[in-house]
């Protein structure tokens, strides 16, 4: 097991674009032992998800798992999932104003809309190619991630800076209402 120091904002490797990996590259120990690594170092910070450039890799590659996530006990499953060379289509207009934090901001979170219905195309760890639509809270999570391999982080996309609050503050003036009404939508739309 190898865990990865997580870069954190202000490092500007974050602000970024990562480049795509070849099918050769990706067959390559070194991008495999990067797989690997990312998804360590996920599982050992409770993230929901991370993309190679937190981990100081500009390729355009990263992991998303939710099971039993204690950071993220709302969130609906997602299987492990390894993302190569993604290409996200938002599917309609639909968006949902989302409370979202990062390995790569410790102690903040935001509101921040993201689209409801999502189509990502990707190769998975062994470059095969998926064509999947991803809803709700997932797709959330598909977005987020993936706005690491183009530079942007969460705070990006914060509208209203007055959403801004660290995670003791959140839990202790916010989480109810959120929770409240993100499982509301989640009964409605799916994951």
């Amino acid at each position: 097991m190898t865990v990865r120091e997580i870069l954190h904002v202000g490092n500007p490797l974050l602000r970024e674009r990562s480049r795509e990996v070849t099918r050769d590259e990706l067959a390559s120990a070194a991008l495999q032992q990067l797989i690997d690594n990312l998804i360590d170092t996920m599982h050992a910070a409770n993230g929901a998800g991370i993309a190679a450039p937190q981990v100081g890799e500009l390729v355009r590659i990263a992991t998303i798992e939710v099971t039993h996530n204690p950071r993220y006990p709302y969130k609906p499953p997602i299987p492990l999932t390894v993302v190569v060379n993604p290409v996200v289509t938002a599917l309609g207009d639909e968006v949902v104003e989302i409370n979202e934090g990062c390995l790569s901001v410790p102690d903040m979170r935001g509101n921040v809309m993201r689209h409801v219905n999502i189509r990502v195309q990707f190769w998975d760890r062994d470059g095969n190619e998926h064509d999947e639509i991803k809803r709700g809270l997932t797709a959330g999570t598909f977005q987020h991630e993936l706005d690491h391999l183009d530079g942007v982080l969460f705070l990006d996309r914060v509208d209203d800076t007055r959403t801004l609050t660290t995670w003791a503050q959140f839990e202790r003036f916010h989480r109810d209402e959120f929770i409240e009404r993100i499982t509301a939508f989640v009964a409605r739309v799916g994951s």
